[in-house]
């Protein structure tokens, strides 16, 4: 007579896993706000003094410097665990 196909167990369960645990390093969330808060006040000195002698120079290109480190801000952290 051939086996059964059934199974001999009722329910199925995965085998164990030993996850390690992943840790950001230490330099990253005060660089992530650190970005962040440079384009604010980059943007913010922008509109405030706009005839600053450094910041005059690159008119509206400002707004993008400002973004451009938040944005760098928003990659960083998604790499915080």
């Amino acid at each position: 007579m051939p086996k059964s196909k059934t199974r001999k167990k009722a329910v199925y369960t995965a085998p164990q896993k030993t996850q390690s645990v992943k840790v950001s390093p230490r330099w990253l969330a005060p660089v992530m706000v650190a970005s962040w808060l440079i384009g604010i006040v980059w943007i913010a000195v922008y509109y405030v003094v706009p005839d600053m002698p450094g910041l005059s120079a690159l008119t509206n290109w400002n707004l993008l410097v400002g973004f451009g480190f938040i944005i760098f801000g928003v990659i960083l952290s998604t790499k915080w665990r």
